[in-house]
């Protein structure tokens, strides 16, 4: 799914009170950190993830369910908003990038978009390591408390040609069966007109915006920051 929209949802806040909140300037241990990566629907954030050999979270398993009366409605009568982010629980995710950070692992809601519920839990664990990826749609939503906390390692942004964005997004969602055929073509072409105002509002939240390869070596930089921090200390 994707984020363009509307109004923004209420900043979320950290559920660790602030004198128990880790300080990563403060401590002797490497700090967890993260790298927040969003992008259009179909932009290639997932993949892009996996490549990079980071825990990922996926932050599109924080969707709220079909049923909640808070979900925003297309303006044509065409059902729930799925790309505006108030569709989207920011405050449990900024609660699960917190717990990762301190703790190293959390407890993630597991996402059935075609069925637009929550289909269950799981555990999720850093094994040691002091960087992950938190990557989705909305997360150009979060930089802000994320940064405001010293978690954040990067935020980024991809961007490519959105006639190829709508080819690659409208093949895996029929693909996956995520929505009915004509949903999917009418939010695609919707999608495809407002990718550019998209990517401009992930910038103004704070987001790097690039291609693939600029932020493979955004990513590889900040493995390497966090390698250089580690040995300094040891």
């Amino acid at each position: 799914m994707s984020s363009h929209s509307c109004t923004p949802p209420p900043s979320p806040t950290l559920s660790t009170p602030p004198h128990e909140r880790r300080d990563p300037h403060e401590r002797g241990g490497t700090p967890t950190r993260v790298i927040l990566l969003t992008g259009p629907s179909g932009s290639g954030k997932t993949s892009l993830a996996a490549r990079s050999g980071l825990p990922v979270l996926r932050l599109d398993d924080f969707y709220k369910e079909g049923t909640d009366p808070t979900l925003p409605q297309l303006p044509d009568g065409g059902g729930a908003d799925w790309d505006a982010p108030l569709s989207w629980d920011s405050g449990a995710a900024v609660a699960a990038i917190d717990a990762l950070c301190r703790t190293g692992r959390t407890d993630v809601p597991v996402y059935d978009i075609a069925a637009s519920a929550r289909v269950g839990a799981s555990g999720f664990d850093l094994g040691g390591a002091p960087l992950f990826i938190a990557e989705g749609v909305f997360a150009a939503d979060v930089i802000a408390q994320c940064r405001a906390a010293g978690l954040l390692a990067d935020a980024l942004c991809l961007r490519g040609r959105p006639t190829t964005t709508f080819r690659r997004r409208l093949a895996r969602d029929l693909r996956e069966g995520r929505k009915s055929a004509p949903y999917l073509v009418r939010r695609g072409l919707r999608l495809l007109r407002n990718e550019r105002s998209i990517v401009a509002r992930h910038t103004a939240l704070g987001a790097h915006a690039c291609a693939k390869p600029e932020a493979l070596a955004r990513i590889s930089a900040a493995r390497a920051a966090d390698g250089a921090g580690a040995a300094v200390r040891s």
